[in-house]
């Protein structure tokens, strides 16, 4: 099971097509949308797929439910070791908990900035400059939950005061917290309404529709598909964030895929040497992007022909991903995303006080602790 995206799907059919010929073993693959790849249930998906793409958050949960197998088996050492070397930023440790390898990374992604280079001389270097354009009407920004929460996590980590990932305290201190959401209901203010229930997909079409007037997403995960020509009307370009601080592209939120194998595959030791194989530097620079796939090791971010084709997209935003930041993965953290976003876009919506609004993120983000849940259950018992 994978992403419903021709970023998500057509790389893993067409590398399963070359499996099937070197092996002789047959996948088939199945897509789920956007929203449902960020909250679906993985036990689920364990208990009906063999091979599962995921995204990092939700490894503390998948452990505590024991849904998937750990990929860290005996005698392959050495290609992990290659594997772990050729990390896009924090991309392979970020499937690493509690000693095991949950997954590997096969695409790498964080937020960066979008723009169109034929409605541009350049790209906003700074926040200010962002907000210019957006009171052009030129900027589009996804908010659409848990976008919402990743443009405050990315904005926070950009000032140099990261959010926490011990859910033992407070997400964030009240004043750094307050300033950040004052600047996203500033620009939630310059951007279409429509922005609040838009994802990073359904940006990235609008800005690269014919007669667009969008030229910038300074907050967006990137989709190489978009930097493609032809992909669509208008080819869009990716560079590094906008600066809020004063440390460079430094804080976004990290976000990406990974390879991960159910524990409860009838299949499971031909599941994990399809993991190991596809995603290794020689398939991911190779059939892997060359089917529209957005690699998820190094070899292919820094491979010339793979940048040649997408303009440049991993050169142009290597340094965000490289100084991106991994968010929380214990077992309670995907419920605090929902709650989290849905709290600060109820703030924005509803003209909520900026303190009242992280106070509540910081409580919530403490009762997502896996001991705080265990003993609210306990006391109810």
């Amino acid at each position: 099971m994978t992403w419903s995206h021709p970023r998500g799907y057509d790389p893993m059919v067409a590398c399963s097509s070359l499996w099937r010929q070197k092996t002789g073993v047959a996948i088939e693959w199945d897509k789920r949308s956007l929203q449902d790849f960020e909250s679906f249930p993985v036990e689920e998906l364990a208990r009906a797929y063999d091979l599962i793409v995921i995204d990092h958050p939700h490894v503390g949960q998948i452990t505590a439910e024991s849904c998937l197998a750990s990929l860290d088996v005996a005698g392959r050492e050495a290609e992990r070791t290659a594997l772990a070397s050729g990390s896009v930023g924090q991309s392979y440790p970020s499937y690493s908990w509690q000693g095991r390898q949950w997954a590997f990374p096969i695409d790498a992604a964080s937020q960066v900035q979008a723009w169109r280079p034929d409605a541009l001389d350049a790209p906003p270097a700074r926040w200010s400059e962002v907000l210019d354009l957006a009171r052009h009407g030129r900027v589009l920004l996804p908010l659409r939950a848990p976008h919402v929460l990743m443009v405050f996590y990315t904005l926070v980590g950009n000032l140099g005061h990261a959010c926490a990932t011990d859910p033992s305290g407070d997400l964030i201190d009240i004043e750094t917290g307050a300033q950040v959401f004052e600047a996203m209901r500033e620009i939630a203010a310059l951007v279409e309404p429509a922005c609040l229930e838009m994802d990073p997909i359904a940006v990235s079409e609008r800005m690269a529709e014919a007669n667009s007037k969008i030229v910038c997403a300074p907050l967006i995960y990137g989709y190489v598909s978009y930097a493609i020509s032809g992909f669509r009307a208008h080819r869009l370009a990716f560079t590094d964030i906008p600066a809020v601080g004063s440390n460079g592209p430094i804080g976004s939120a990290l976000g990406g895929t990974g390879i991960a194998v159910s524990a409860f595959s009838q299949a499971k030791e031909a599941a994990i040497d399809f993991a190991y194989w596809v995603a290794s530097g020689d398939v991911q620079r190779g059939p892997y992007a060359a089917a529209g796939g957005q690699p998820g090791h190094a070899a292919g971010w820094e491979d010339q022909a793979v940048n040649a084709a997408t303009g440049n997209f991993y050169r142009d935003t290597r340094a965000t991903l490289e100084g991106a930041w991994v968010r929380p993965r214990h077992d309670g953290y995907m419920a605090f995303q929902q709650a989290a976003s849905d709290r600060i876009l109820s703030g924005m919506t509803s003209g909520h006080q900026a303190a009242q609004v992280v106070a509540d993120l910081n409580r919530l983000f403490r009762e997502s602790s896996p001991a705080q849940v265990s003993g609210v259950a306990g006391g109810g018992a």
